[in-house]
């Protein structure tokens, strides 16, 4: 299963973790991974403001914010969280999204 944290601090983004694998298909032809590794990957390469500790290894992404978060980079992981949830809502059983506030 495919595990995904968000944490927000106050009213602002503070982290996400992309980590796990959703067992849909063998490593390497599973949909629903590709799906979610290019969602967040494309999210990721669109933020505009430096300040972001990212760390990609097999099997995990994380995003972690080191300062305010700009009205652009909101919305590209407001719709990046859009997406994985709509991934969620078609593949039940293989992602699993859970959002927390600090």
């Amino acid at each position: 299963m495919i595990k995904v944290t968000i944490v927000y601090k106050g009213k602002g983004f503070e982290s996400i973790e992309i980590k796990g694998h959703a067992n849909t298909a063998e490593y390497g032809k599973d949909l629903v991974c590709a799906a979610v590794s290019a969602c967040a990957v494309g999210a990721i390469n669109a933020l505009s403001d430096e300040g972001y500790e990212v760390n990609q290894e097999e099997g995990k992404l994380s995003c972690i914010s080191n300062g305010a978060t700009s009205e652009h980079d909101l919305t590209v992981l407001e719709t990046l969280i859009v997406q994985l949830k709509t991934i969620e809502m078609s593949n039940k059983g293989t992602i699993d999204i859970k959002e927390r506030k600090k």
